[in-house]
């Protein structure tokens, strides 16, 4: 076969450049693919593309996709990649409906600036550009690790940062070993304590941040009893660990912090520590990042309605954030 054969036409490589990214070219690309500036012209006057962005055109003249948006934003912004919640949103798929989808977030490296600005683009500038993005994704994305932090660290609340993370290792997207190598590697974040003790606990079961949560957002901020924590109990099957006793009404409360249900062996020991419990004529209560996070004030009020029925005397409080 001739090397003439070979070399593809303008318009066979501007054809793949447009599959690649379903739909959407840059000026640059189609000139480098061969075009001149009256063929991309006569395309726009054909209606056969239109501008979507500055330098930035789209095969079709109906709305853009989602998709089709990130991609003329990425191209648009010249050497960048998706970031924040529009990362996270690439990672998702396209049934992913609960991300605000009206702005679309790309990084570039901290020392570029893009001088137009677009309403419904973000432009966050990044330390460490390179080391941080995934070229070879379609389009070119920070990677999940680095996305998820953002989002977590600009959250509004300390149970949706927790969400985003149980989310995305849960869904098995990444894990939770591998967002703390990116957090170690962040100078400078918002919640980087907090952060860490959520993704200790997601990754070993530890419920640090959760016995801390459930002792100043529950217990303490509504005046519920004071509990004995991290009992060990001898049993008949051997010692049992408990994270919370209210032990003169016998009522215990376990505390899971994990993003999935964990092996089917810690999942027997749970239900072997609640069979022991009720045996004992004992409830058992268990809490996860919503109840102490995100409902605290009326896990509270449940709380205390089972101490009630078990002889507690005492009056549950309001707390600033009771409603």
């Amino acid at each position: 076969m001739s090397s003439n054969a070979e070399e593809s036409s303008p318009a066979d490589e501007v054809a793949r450049v447009l599959s690649l990214q379903h739909g959407v070219i840059s000026r640059a690309q189609a000139l480098e693919a061969g075009l001149a500036d009256h063929d991309i012209r006569r395309q726009v006057r054909r209606r056969a593309w239109v501008l979507l962005l500055p330098g930035v055109h789209l095969n079709h003249t109906s709305d853009p996709t989602w998709l089709q948006r990130a991609w003329a934003a990425t191209l648009y912004a010249g050497d960048s990649a998706l970031c924040h919640d529009s990362a996270l949103r690439a990672s998702e798929g396209p049934g992913k409906t609960l991300r605000d989808e009206s702005v679309i977030h790309v990084a570039i490296d901290r020392d570029r600036r893009i001088l137009s600005p677009v309403d419904w683009l973000v432009v966050h500038r990044l330390a460490d550009f390179d080391s941080k993005v995934r070229r070879n994704a379609s389009p070119p994305t920070v990677r999940i690790e680095h996305a998820l932090l953002d989002v977590a660290a600009e959250a509004p609340t300390d149970f949706a940062a927790v969400g985003v993370l149980t989310d995305a290792v849960s869904s098995r997207r990444t894990t939770a070993d591998r967002v703390l190598a990116a957090l170690r590697t962040r100078s400078r974040i918002p919640r980087r304590a907090f952060l860490t003790g959520v993704l200790t606990d997601i990754r070993d079961g530890t419920h640090s941040v959760l016995e801390h949560g459930y002792l100043h957002r529950v217990e303490r901020a509504h005046e519920l009893p004071t509990a004995a924590r991290q009992v060990v109990e001898l049993t008949s099957r051997g010692k049992v660990y408990r994270d919370v006793v209210y032990e003169p009404f016998g009522v215990y409360v376990e505390l899971d912090g994990r993003a999935t249900h964990g092996t089917a062996q810690a999942h027997d020991q749970d239900l072997a520590r609640d069979l022991v419990a009720v045996a004992e004529e004992k409830i058992t209560l268990r809490l996860g990042w919503r109840q102490v996070y995100g409902d605290q004030c009326s896990t509270a009020a449940r709380v205390a309605a089972v101490l009630t029925k078990r002889g507690w005397t005492g009056t549950l409080q309001r707390c600033p954030d009771c409603p």
